[in-house]
């Protein structure tokens, strides 16, 4: 199988890997995001083309509301300014001359895991990027489910955990974001009047009764999305990645705690094996075999 290119956007930097089939990363490169972002992201892609003339194909994940058949980004937030509206597919594949394939970023980590990683050989899975926000993606009988009319299937951070709560750049209220995110964790820090970090109030739970209240309202929500999603998809296992879960030490015996009570059914609850070669390596399962 030829080696293809996956791209890995995100609101500061953009990741760019040659990847062979068997998901082995040979080249590496990250750099700045820049806007007007097409024309940057052009001109580097046939760069690093201009030395890997072999590579079959270029997939592409990225922050944002994706029409997957088009290839066009129906709507990002202003973490990636002007990019909305970009026909991305048509416009790289006539610069490229090769295959090119458009995903949401989240939707490619679950790729990632479901192919090479901790859901690997599963047929029903759903991975939570818990990072700045909350991704989402789900592996349906081995298949990404994604698109939709509007480029929203899946966006599982956007379903209403407490109507009328927290404010989310979505512009409705409640979301599942504002409460296990990354930005969540913090916005419920600073309404407790605590001058910590994530990591800090976590590593704190085990002797400060404050931040062990604030540890077991977040696992506590973590665990009804869970459980949430378990009614609606039934799924074999759940995959958590992201930033967030790379202080899953201090918070994940509390999460099977609360986790428990709420299953319908037993689930396999993991971290995600990948990191933050999940996106890069998802973008690039896009165009390895198709989703």
């Amino acid at each position: 199988m030829a080696n293809v290119m996956g791209v890995d956007i995100g609101g500061t930097k953009i990741r760019l890997g040659i990847i062979d089939g068997a998901g082995t990363i040979l080249y590496d490169e990250r750099i700045p995001t820049q806007f007007p972002l097409y024309p940057y992201l052009e001109k580097n892609v046939l760069r690093i083309l201009g030395d890997y003339p072999e590579v079959a194909a270029v997939g592409i994940g990225t922050h944002g509301f994706v029409d997957p058949k088009e290839g066009s980004i129906i709507f990002s937030t202003d973490a990636l300014p002007g990019w909305s509206g970009t026909k991305v597919k048509e416009q790289l594949q006539a610069a490229t001359g090769i295959r090119v394939e458009v995903e949401n970023d989240a939707n490619c980590a679950a790729l990632a895991e479901a192919k090479f990683g901790a859901a690997k050989g599963l047929d029903r899975v759903v991975c939570l990027t818990l990072g700045t926000g909350l991704g989402g993606g789900i592996i349906w009988d081995g298949k990404l489910l994604s698109g939709g009319p509007h480029g929203g299937a899946a966006e599982l951070g956007h379903i209403t955990l407490y109507p009328g709560g927290a404010d989310c750049a979505c512009g409705r209220k409640g979301c599942y974001e504002q409460y296990v995110s990354g930005t969540g964790i913090q916005r419920r820090i600073r309404e407790a009047g605590v001058d910590l970090t994530p990591l800090e109030m976590f590593q704190n739970a085990a002797t400060d009764k404050q931040s062990q209240d604030l540890l077991e309202a977040f696992t506590y929500d973590l665990a009804i999305v869970i459980s949430s999603l378990q009614a609606v998809f039934d799924m074999e296992s759940v995959v958590i990645g992201g930033g967030v879960s790379e202080s899953a030490e201090y918070w994940w015996p509390q999460l099977l705690d609360q986790l428990e009570p709420l299953l319908l059914n037993p689930l396999e609850i993991q971290t995600a094996k990948f990191g933050n070669d999940a996106g890069v390596l998802g973008a690039a399962l896009l165009v390895l075999e198709g989703k």
